[in-house]
């Protein structure tokens, strides 16, 4: 009677030992390994192809596989807001040698902002343009307005009168991006419309505008692959609200992606827009003053008080910079070829934010509004001295190095 617990033993571990070399080499147990972990197990079919040249076996998956969740949240991404980014063709005349009519095309991308039929776009998607239209992602195509233009931004804002058009959604803020973080672009690259690529965000920094020299204050870099077409078009995080506005790409003089690629914030189209909603165009804060960049090297070479800031060249009459006693250059030199005036005031404070580039002072007065009173810290030779400024409005002007 003692040898049943031992032989029921036995004949479980023999039982086991052949299910497992047995069946598992034959794959048989799959199915049940797969439920035991709750994954469907793969299946697949053996189906013959024959023609003249012969036959041939090929394995098949009775089904698709599921989508894993990286998978489901780009397709959910795309799904959103493709609806709403638009492909935009603008096409300016010019003429040939013999006074010919030259159609000259160009293409970029945008979003609609709302049912009305307001888009987004870069300016110089646009500029220039005498014809302007708009094709949405179902392949119907309106022609456009310009409602206004910001040069000094490389904005601009379009209209089409169309039905059952969907908004895309704005991010609340673009303040607190991170980097790593991840994002996609739709647009119109090489033409090639509603196409989506993924990166992360490569860095928050300033940079200058090809199109105007202007500074884009908290540029989002980015490596996702970002082209020609793409200027204008959204770029979204992973719950597709957009947080930038794709609009230059830096690429060693090769027209095409080289993995950094830079958006406008959406804070700074918010500003924009806002203008337009108050104003009925776009009304940037000014010191109305031309400016020039110092650096330790040129702080040594002309003796200033401090080896960074921004060195007033000339306050324009009548502006906001001039109205406050602030003062320009009287002594005029050369840096290499280009003439500057030295011996204005330097400035290295803007309400109480310490201001080391132009960048520094356009960031800070890009947080203002025309109209507001702000205070202006320079040194004054070996002295330093406040200003009280009231900023002046820049009307919607490309000026360069004019801040």
């Amino acid at each position: 009677m003692k040898l049943r617990p031992v032989l029921l033993v036995v004949l479980l571990l023999t039982g086991f030992y052949y299910a497992t070399t047995h069946f598992a080499s034959t794959g048989a147990l799959e199915p049940w390994l797969a439920a035991m972990h709750g994954a469907a197990a793969p299946e697949a079919s053996v189906t013959s192809a024959g023609g003249p040249n012969g036959a041939f076996d090929l394995t098949v998956a009775s089904a698709a596989p599921a989508y894993d969740n990286e998978e489901q949240q780009n397709i959910a991404v795309y799904k959103k807001a493709l609806p709403s980014v638009v492909n935009i063709t603008s096409t300016e005349v010019r003429y040939d040698f013999f006074y010919g009519p030259v159609p000259q095309t160009g293409q970029g991308s945008g979003f609609i902002l709302n049912k009305d039929g307001l888009i987004l776009t870069n300016n110089h998607v646009i500029e220039n343009g005498q014809k302007v239209e708009v094709t949405l992602y179902d392949k119907h195509k309106y022609k456009a307005t310009v409602v206004t233009a910001d040069k000094g931004h490389d904005l601009a804002l379009l209209k089409i009168d169309a039905p059952n058009l969907v908004p895309v959604t704005l991010a609340e803020t673009s303040t607190g991006l991170m980097v790593g973080q991840r994002v996609y672009a739709i647009g119109n690259p090489f033409g090639l419309s509603g196409t989506m690529t993924r990166g992360i965000i490569s860095a928050i920094r300033s940079v200058r505008s090809p199109e105007n020299g202007n500074p884009i204050e908290d540029a989002i870099q980015t490596d996702a692959s970002v082209n020609p077409g793409n200027s204008g078009g959204p770029l979204l995080n992973s719950r597709a609200e957009v947080i930038g506005i794709n609009t230059m790409i830096a690429s060693n003089g090769a027209d095409q992606s080289s993995g950094i690629g830079f958006a406008i914030p959406i804070n700074t189209a918010k500003a924009v827009l806002d203008d337009f909603a108050k104003y009925g165009r776009v009304r940037r804060p000014t010191l109305d003053i031309m400016t020039l960049r110092i650096v330790p090297d040129i702080a040594q070479q002309i003796g200033l008080a401090a080896d960074y800031g921004v060195l007033i060249e000339k306050a324009l009459p009548g502006g906001a910079a001039e109205k406050a006693g602030l003062h320009g250059g009287t002594e005029r030199a050369y840096e290499g070829n280009t003439m500057v005036m030295l011996g204005g005031d330097l400035i290295v404070g803007f309400d109480r934010q310490e201001i080391t580039s132009p960048e520094d002072l356009s960031g800070a007065m890009n947080s203002h509004h025309s109209g507001d009173t702000v205070t202006v810290t320079v040194f004054r030779g070996r002295k330093r001295m406040d200003f009280k400024v009231t900023l002046g409005d820049a009307k919607d002007q490309a000026h360069g190095q004019q801040t």
